[in-house]
């Protein structure tokens, strides 16, 4: 195939990929999406989307044991993931339906198969139907994504020691779940889980829950997790993984043991960039991640990469910004357009709900910056109480002396939604009295934010004075 055919070649058709494909074809070019399996990616198809659905289930059958106060009784030997797992995937079908319809609708060639570089200018393409040879593209994106990362002490065999994968496939909680890891993918996992009903028990290295966020945020969680009856193992190292009669036997650095049922390992996300041909197109690697500037470009002119495959932020929004920067570029046919990782938001959807931006009070301390923080509880709040949602707070982080927001970061309910206000804050350069200034409406959890705000420089309306 002629490259005059394919001004822009991607490969990846995960968030960044199609997505990218999207922009591209909007503007007029002709776009050929290479995808080995269904697009949408790790996010639509075994990521974000079927996580949440599980997690929205989930928080129905929450509610619905909390009704038992109430006289309302729901059977505790019926499991309900068999239910679950067929409205997941009726979700994901109708998502990646949406996505392949865009696709063939805005004429974009799609070729199924897995694509590799035969040198940075040829891109081949090898599927059911046999290879086929692209050359001279005027311009290729990488968007290859990540896959579970793998730990030698306890190898998956996709039966009693599984990844995020495997555990998606489960048809029956299992009694008791070993989890390995306290980042997000573990937390969320776990929630779901002792909801229903295994018996959970997380193994992290670090001194807390999701590190490297604000530490209120995973000590908030933590108790939570306590009160929900998930047991937490923190700098523990795992040593050994020993499976015998379908249990996992976990020995862990200080020596004692801990078994289980199922051990699931979410010890993070590795780069896919494995055969892809990139020492011969001389695109160079940061250890396992491709190399980029802040334009997306790598070390051989003409490729881009986006997405986990970076090695940045593995988050799908960031996968489809680093993709608007490069179609940016490519349309204006200059470098204006650049990556900014300061202001990208995160989500972790346990129970609790957790949202995070910006700078956390450790980082602002690392960088020498001087702030001042609000914080206000939800339990304050007329509507948090009104919903039965009274756990968790809202703390903003601001410069001392220009009271400047430098971070945000919610637990709670729809932490998620919210964290969209300080986004939108922080993006543009707005203070907490700029929030202060903006009337809230009411009764809404958003209030939360006002309060906080207030509280950087003051007393939060709804405090006492001392």
């Amino acid at each position: 195939m002629n490259g005059s055919e394919h001004e822009l070649v991607i490969i990846g058709g995960g968030p960044g990929g199609y997505v990218s494909a999207l922009r591209a074809a909007h503007h007029g070019l002709r776009v050929t999406l290479v995808e080995a399996q269904t697009p949408g990616g790790v996010c639509l198809n075994t990521g974000c989307i079927p996580t949440k659905a599980m997690v929205a289930s989930v928080a129905w059958l929450r509610q619905a044991k909390a009704a038992s106060a109430m006289g309302i009784r729901v059977d505790p030997t019926v499991s309900a993931l068999v239910a679950i797992n067929q409205r997941r995937q009726e979700v994901v079908a109708k998502l990646v339906q949406g996505v392949r319809q865009l696709l063939e609708k805005n004429k974009i060639t799609v070729l199924a198969g897995r694509g590799r570089l035969l040198d940075s200018k040829t891109v081949e393409v090898s599927g059911a139907t046999g290879v086929t040879r692209i050359e001279n593209p005027k311009t290729l994106i990488l968007a290859t994504g990540s896959r579970p990362s793998e730990l030698s002490v306890a190898p998956r065999d996709g039966h009693t020691i599984l990844n995020s994968d495997d555990l998606l496939r489960l048809d029956t909680p299992p009694a008791e779940l070993l989890i390995a890891g306290g980042g997000y993918i573990g937390c969320e996992f776990a929630s779901i889980f002792a909801t229903l009903g295994s018996r959970v028990t997380v193994v992290e290295m670090q001194e807390t829950l999701l590190p490297g966020l604000d530490r209120d945020l995973g000590q908030t969680l933590q108790r939570s997790f306590r009160h929900a009856g998930i047991e937490t193992k923190f700098q523990q190292r795992i040593e050994q993984a020993h499976v015998s009669d379908h249990r996992v036997t976990v020995t862990l650095a200080d020596g004692t043991t801990v078994s289980g049922d199922k051990l699931l390992v979410a010890v993070g996300r590795t780069p896919n960039t494995e055969d892809l041909g990139l020492e011969q197109a001389g695109v160079a690697l940061d250890g396992r991640a491709i190399r980029v500037n802040e334009h997306m470009e790598t070390t051989a002119p003409g490729i881009y990469a986006i997405g986990d495959v970076t090695g940045r932020m593995a988050l799908a929004h960031v996968a489809t910004a680093q993709g608007r920067v490069v179609i940016d570029n490519l349309l204006a046919g200059d470098r204006h357009a650049a990556m900014n990782y300061d202001h990208i938001p995160a989500a972790v959807f346990t129970h609790p709900e957790i949202a995070t931006i910006g700078l956390t009070e450790d980082e602002a301390k690392r960088r020498g910056v001087t702030v001042r923080v609000g914080r206000f509880p939800f339990a304050a709040i007329g509507k948090a109480l009104a919903a039965g949602e009274t756990e968790g707070f809202v703390k903003l982080i601001a410069d001392a002396g220009t009271g400047r927001l430098l971070g945000g970061h919610i637990v709670g309910g729809h932490a998620a939604e919210l964290i969209g206000q300080l986004a939108l804050a922080l993006r543009l350069g707005a203070t907490a009295q700029d929030l202060v200034s903006t009337i809230f409406a009411h009764p809404t959890l958003s209030e939360a934010v006002l309060e906080a705000a207030e509280g950087v420089f003051g007393l939060p309306t709804h405090a006492v004075r001392r």
